[in-house]
């Protein structure tokens, strides 16, 4: 058993045994023996250089330290304006979509429609009150003509814009309108 442990450890091959037995009761002869083996030493040597590495590395974090928190401050205000843009951007499509909607050929088609409603609307009205002014003057001839002229030109022009309307709502019912997208 001597043997095994004599090779493994040779620089213990001087030692007596009465030196290898004092060495496992006294500490402090254990310890001067074992800080003088060649592998213990070199044990401590790789040591002092790994810790002498791990300081030089941590000195140069150090020195990196402020342009890594400005690095992140940059980062971080960059990626709070992306936020903030893409929320923007939500906002912007929102009102985009509620524009467009205003002139989708079913939108279109329904302003169309109340307007020619409107429109017949309108035409008749003018031509209620026509009719009561008239009935409401002591002699219907004394309507003047020009009067009259003006009355007719007036229906003529409401009406006209009334039958437009009713002619493109017909094409339109009839397919012969077609939207482009460009």
């Amino acid at each position: 058993m001597a043997d095994p442990l004599l090779a493994e450890f040779s620089e213990l091959s001087h030692l007596s045994r009465e030196d290898l037995e004092e060495l496992l009761v006294d500490p402090v002869y254990f310890q001067a023996i074992f800080h003088s083996l060649n592998r213990v030493k070199a044990l401590y040597q790789a040591q002092a250089e790994l810790g002498s590495a791990n300081e030089t590395i941590a000195k140069n974090n150090l020195a990196l330290q402020d342009a890594l928190y400005t690095l992140r401050n940059d980062t971080q205000q960059a990626f709070d304006e992306a936020k903030s843009l893409e929320a923007r951007w939500k906002e912007v499509e929102k009102e985009q979509k509620e524009v467009y909607q205003r002139f989708t050929p079913q939108f279109l088609l329904m302003r169309l429609r109340h307007a020619t409603v409107a429109q017949d609307d309108i035409s008749e009205a003018r031509a209620s009150e026509f009719v009561q002014a008239s009935s409401a003057e002591p002699s219907p001839v004394a309507a003047n003509s020009k009067d009259i002229d003006d009355f007719v030109r007036e229906f003529k022009e409401l009406r006209k814009v009334y039958h437009k309307r009713m002619m493109w709502g017909d094409r339109w019912a009839a397919g012969q309108v077609v939207w482009r997208d460009d």
